[in-house]
């Protein structure tokens, strides 16, 4: 539950202000407020509260009753109504004008009928699907003109009459009482929320709504390339409006799963590949997986874990363009974890052949140097 602001705090002034400075407190923040001379979007509220606060403290009895019972008690014997009953605005005529009737009744603005909703539905797609586009048929359960009464609201074989509360023009005029006097006022009308028509006999099917929920099929087709939050829009799949204004629009959110060996990056794809080290230093062709299939990749000899390669035009295409990104494959070299003594062998042979020796001595600080400090 919202806490109503004090009344003493919105006008700036203490309880113990005289009925002068209220009056003047009031003056200079309508003046400050006043829609007509301040532009901010929230000027029309506060104009309206402090106007609220000084018709409860500028009347004797109102004010007595606030500073007894606060906002909570005030406002339990107090309507909207009753608060700006009797108040004496007059000496204001001056600053205002003649604005209180579009601000507190509403006359001047007319509602016409509503725009239909908009509805959002999220469409999860792999991540080759979305390399690849995906046409795919989907359920959107949304509101649709009753097809039993053709959005009339009236049974088959009856036909709605005028509203007699507003006599078909869907608004009721009525006095409403504000800081200003007595003001006209128009609102949707109770009877026939601003149809203009009386129904009867109701469609038995949407209860004279004229509207039903149901359940529509509807084909996206989302193009290759697409990337996750890309949203697509439907115009006018969205719900039904009132009294024929158009319908709202349908947006699809596309929802991609991560892939457990891929990554993106805009259009690019990203992989890692382990390479047992000795084909590393003397180079060789591996397989690489890539989101169009396999391709065979040269790796040159040498290779250091953590090289990077990449291939031209293996990652995903860009939406609505004919350019496409790449595939970059990062290398891990695998270095074996037990040895044979063939294996330790030739490796030691090989470590002296290469000017350098490879120390088996726990705790030895002599630097490896040559081919394979390079793998550390």
């Amino acid at each position: 539950m919202t806490t109503k602001k004090d009344y003493y705090e919105i006008l700036g002034v203490t309880k113990e202000a005289t009925e002068e400075e209220i009056k003047k407190s009031y003056r200079k923040l309508a003046m400050k407020y006043h829609p007509d001379k301040n532009s901010e979007p929230e000027a029309e509220e506060k104009f309206k509260e402090i106007s609220e606060a000084y018709a409860v403290l500028s009347d004797a009895d109102k004010r007595s009753s606030y500073d007894r019972f606060g906002h909570a008690g005030f406002d339990s014997r107090y309507s909207q109504e009753d608060i700006f009953r009797g108040a004496d605005f007059s000496d204001f005529g001056d600053i205002f004008g003649d604005i209180f009737g579009s601000i507190f009744g509403g006359g001047s603005r007319q509602r016409g009928p509503q725009r239909g909703e908009d509805l959002q539905y999220e469409l999860r797609m792999t991540f080759q699907e979305a390399f690849t586009g995906k046409t795919v048929e989907i359920d959107v359960p949304k509101i649709v003109s009753c097809d039993n009464c053709s959005g009339t609201g009236a049974k088959p074989g009856t036909n709605a009459k005028s509203c007699p509360e507003c006599r078909g023009s869907g608004r009721v005029t009525r006095t409403v009482q504000t800081p200003f006097g007595n003001m006209m006022s128009q609102s949707t009308c109770p009877a026939c929320h601003g149809n203009g028509k009386f129904i009867e006999t109701p469609c038995p099917k949407c209860s004279g709504k004229g509207k039903v929920r149901a359940s529509k099929k509807i084909q996206v087709t989302v193009p290759a390339g697409a990337d996750n939050g890309m949203r697509l829009r439907f115009p006018g799949e969205g719900n039904i409006g009132d009294n024929s204004a158009p319908a709202g629009d349908l947006y699809v959110l596309v929802r991609i799963a991560p892939d457990s060996y891929f990554a993106r990056e805009g259009d690019n794809v990203y992989i890692s590949v382990d390479l047992n080290f000795v084909r590393a230093a003397l180079g060789t062709d591996i397989v690489v997986k890539t989101l169009s299939g396999d391709v065979t990749m040269a790796i040159p000899e040498g290779t250091q874990t953590g090289n990077v390669f990449r291939l031209k035009g293996k990652g995903f295409p860009h939406v609505n363009s004919k350019s496409v990104g790449d595939q970059y494959v990062t290398v891990n070299l695998v270095t074996p974890s037990k040895l044979s003594d063939d294996q330790r062998r030739l490796l030691e042979e090989f470590a002296k052949t290469s000017g350098f020796e490879a120390s088996t001595k726990a705790g030895s600080k002599k630097k490896d140097k040559g081919f394979f400090g390079k793998f550390k």
